[in-house]
C-alpha cells in the first residue's frame, strides 16, 4: 500500500508540472522528469528509488520505445533516404566523436567516454514537430528532412547501442555463450528474424488478432509480439528496448497500427511512462553540480553544435539553401526521450561513473529545452529573408 501512495504522488506531480511546462510552450516531458527531482532525494526526499518503481519504469521504457517505432514513418524515409541517411549518419558520428573525446579528456575511461557519446547520438523531434507545425513548415523540404533523418537517427542509435552492449563486458551483457564471436553471430541472426517478422509474420499475426472476438484483441496481439521481441533481444544479449523499438516498426506497417498506437499510448502515458521519467529524476542529486560545472558546460555546447553542424552541412550538400540548412540543423538538436533511455540503461549497467549521471541528465534537459528556441529563431530568420527578397 505504501507504493500506492508513492504512485499517487508521482502521477499528480508529473501531470501538474507537465501542464505547467506545456503552458509555457516547453516540453511536458521536462516537467515530468523534474517531478522525480522534486520528490526524490535531490529536494523533498519524499520518495526513494525502489524495486516496484523500477519495475514500472522498465515497462514504461519498453512501451515508450514501442511507441517510438510505431511513430516512425518509413514511407517518408524511403522518399528522402539518401538525404535522411546522410544527415542521420553524420548526426550520430559527430556527437559520438566530439562528446566521446571530451569525456575522455575529463577523465573517463575509453569505454565510458564512448558510451557517453552514444547517449547523445539520438535525436528527439517531437518538440521540433510542434514548432514546425505552428510555423507551417512541417511539409517543407527542411521539415521533411528533419522527420526522415530522425527516423534513421533513432534506428542507428538503437543499433549502435545494441552492438556497444555486446562489445562492452562492463554492461553485464555477455550474451548466450562465453564465445564473443558466436554471440555476435546470434545477434545477427536475431536481426534477420526481426526482418522476417517485419516482412511476413507481423501482418499475418495482426490479421489473426483482429479475428479474435475478445475486446482489444488487436492491442493485446501487438503487445504480445512487441514484448516477445523485447524479451528475445534481452535473451540474446541485446537491450530489451531494441526489440520493443523494432516491434513498433513492424506493427507500423500493418493496417491496425493506428488503433494500436492510440490504445498503447493511453496505457503508457497514463501510468508507466510518467513513472519512467520520474524514476530518472529520483536518481538525481546536485551534490557534484559545482564540481562538474565545466563538464556540464562543455557537453552542452558540444551536444548542440555536433547535431546542428551535422544537420546544416549535410543538408547543404544536397542542395539546401543556407536558411534551410540552419532549420534542419536546429531541428536535430533536441535529445529528449531516447537519450534519457540510453542514459538510464548506462547507469543501470554501470557503463559510466554514477557521479556524473545527474550532470548528463541536466545536459539532456538543457538541449531539449533550448532546441525549440533555436529552431524558432532560424524559421523566423528564413521568413524575414524571403520577405526581404
Amino acid at each position: 500500500m505504501h507504493f500506492l501512495g508513492e504512485l499517487i504522488l508521482i502521477l499528480l506531480t508529473t501531470v501538474l508540472l507537465g501542464q505547467l511546462f506545456a503552458r509555457f510552450n516547453l516540453p511536458a516531458v521536462i516537467g515530468q522528469l523534474l517531478s522525480g527531482i522534486l520528490l526524490g532525494p535531490a529536494i523533498l526526499n519524499w520518495i526513494h528509488p525502489n524495486d516496484i518503481i523500477s519495475l514500472f519504469s522498465e515497462f514504461g521504457v519498453i512501451l515508450l520505445m514501442f511507441l517510438a517505432g510505431l511513430e516512425s514513418d518509413l514511407d517518408l524515409l524511403k522518399k528522402y533516404f539518401k538525404l535522411s541517411f546522410t544527415v542521420a549518419s553524420v548526426g550520430v558520428i559527430l556527437p559520438v566523436v566530439f562528446m566521446g573525446l571530451a569525456s575522455y579528456f575529463f577523465g573517463m575511461k575509453p569505454l565510458e567516454a564512448l558510451f557517453i557519446g552514444i547517449v547523445f547520438a539520438a535525436t528527439s523531434v517531437s518538440i521540433s514537430v510542434v514548432v514546425l507545425q505552428e510555423a507551417n513548415q512541417l511539409h517543407t523540404r527542411a521539415g521533411t528532412a528533419i522527420l526522415g533523418a530522425a527516423v534513421v537517427d533513432d534506428i542507428l542509435a538503437v543499433v549502435v547501442l545494441s552492438f556497444f552492449t555486446t562489445f562492452s563486458h562492463e554492461g553485464g551483457k555477455s550474451g548466450l555463450t562465453n564465445n564473443f564471436f558466436l554471440n555476435i553471430l546470434i545477434e545477427i541472426v536475431y536481426f534477420v528474424v526481426v526482418w522476417v517478422i517485419f516482412k511476413f509474420i507481423a501482418p499475418y499475426f495482426m490479421k489473426v488478432s483482429e479475428k479474435i472476438s475478445v475486446d482489444y484483441s488487436v492491442v493485446i496481439g501487438s503487445l504480445v509480439l512487441a514484448l516477445t521481441m523485447a524479451w528475445a533481444a534481452d535473451f540474446v544479449g541485446l537491450s530489451a528496448v531494441v526489440g520493443a523499438f523494432f516491434g513498433g516498426l513492424a506493427i507500423r506497417q500493418t493496417p491496425q497500427h493506428k488503433e494500436v498506437q492510440s490504445s498503447v499510448s493511453a496505457i503508457g502515458y497514463s501510468i508507466f511512462i510518467p513513472v519512467f521519467f520520474a524514476d530518472i529524476g529520483l536518481s538525481m542529486t546536485f551534490a557534484s553540480f559545482f564540481k562538474d560545472i565545466w563538464f556540464i558546460i562543455a557537453m552542452t555546447v558540444l551536444a548542440v553544435l555536433s547535431k546542428f553542424w551535422a544537420g546544416k552541412y549535410s543538408s547543404e550538400v544536397f542542395g539546401f539553401s543556407k536558411n534551410e540548412g540552419n532549420i534542419v540543423g536546429a531541428g536535430m538538436v533536441s535529445r529528449g526521450e531516447v537519450a534519457l533511455i540510453v542514459a538510464q540503461i548506462g547507469i543501470t549497467h554501470h557503463l559510466f561513473p554514477e557521479d556524473i549521471y545527474s550532470s548528463l541528465i541536466l545536459v539532456i534537459i538543457v538541449t531539449t529545452v533550448i532546441s525549440p528556441f533555436i529552431l524558432n529563431h532560424f524559421i523566423k530568420k528564413s521568413k524575414q529573408d524571403t520577405e526581404f527578397m
